[in-house]
């Protein structure tokens, strides 16, 4: 059984348990807030977190399991992902490990477990921080925001690989699209798909190759549906595509002018 927060019985303000007011101003929620993604299979702590991190100003969408994590990640992009070390099945060390093979996305663990290997070891499948339970909300939000600190900072020391077609600009790095100076949001498997394309720019991939990608579900009729709604965001008129196109009885190709 796993622990939750203290001082349960007491009501506090803000939704968390025995939680006095926040004496900090709580970010202010725009569509270009933090989204995390909560990861734990504990309904009432899981809920408890996506209550108090929205108030405190954060997008968040929360997953029971790694498999409904994975389900999430195909669909959304996330600047951080808050995750339980112990759930059934796939644990939040194999998942943190998974998603280091093809993504930089923070990832903040939580555990019941304090002992020093079991920090050391999440450490080591590549996660940029870890909190024991119980802990203090507020400490949550503060070290959330230390990681999202970092991660920034790292983004703007690297040097960045732009790629260019038409009026767009994709960075191979951050994974980022825009049109002149607006981002187009993408999803993370439009994203995925749209990297693969872009690292191989004038050759067609094969759909099998691109079904590949970790959030096109290993389907080749997943990859249509991601290359039809990436059209809808980057062609003038998706009937006639000019940079996303097909070459018949090979695969996808992103065009370059």
């Amino acid at each position: 059984m796993k622990q939750a927060p203290d001082r349960a019985s007491q009501a506090g303000p803000g939704g968390w348990p025995g939680l006095a007011a926040p004496a900090y101003n709580p970010l202010k929620m725009t569509a270009e807030a933090p989204h995390i993604l909560v990861v734990d299979d504990d309904n009432r702590l899981r809920e408890l977190l996506r209550k108090y991190l929205t108030d405190q100003g954060f997008r968040v969408t929360a997953a029971g399991d790694a498999k409904q994590a994975r389900e999430r990640l195909a669909g959304l992009a996330f600047d951080l992902i808050v995750c339980d070390i112990m759930m059934p099945g796939e644990s939040g060390l194999a998942l943190t490990q998974s998603l280091r093979r093809d993504s930089n996305v923070p990832i903040l663990l939580l555990t019941a477990m304090g002992e020093a290997q079991h920090r050391i070891a999440g450490l080591e499948q590549g996660a940029d921080d870890y909190l024991a339970k119980p802990f203090e909300p507020r400490e949550l939000v503060l070290r959330i925001q230390s990681v999202l600190r970092r991660s920034r900072d790292l983004q703007a020391q690297r040097p960045r690989r732009l790629l260019r077609f038409g009026p767009h600009a994709f960075d191979l790095d951050r994974r980022e699209l825009k049109r002149g100076q607006e981002e187009i949001r993408l999803t993370a498997a439009e994203a995925e798909l749209l990297s693969a394309l872009a690292q191989r720019a004038g050759e067609a991939v094969s759909r099998e190759e691109l079904s590949q990608q970790p959030s096109a579900e290993g389907s080749g009729r997943a990859v249509d549906v991601q290359i039809t709604r990436l059209r809808r965001k980057i062609e003038p008129d998706p009937r006639f595509p000019r940079y996303l196109q097909t070459v018949r009885g090979r695969g996808y190709m992103l065009r370059l002018d």
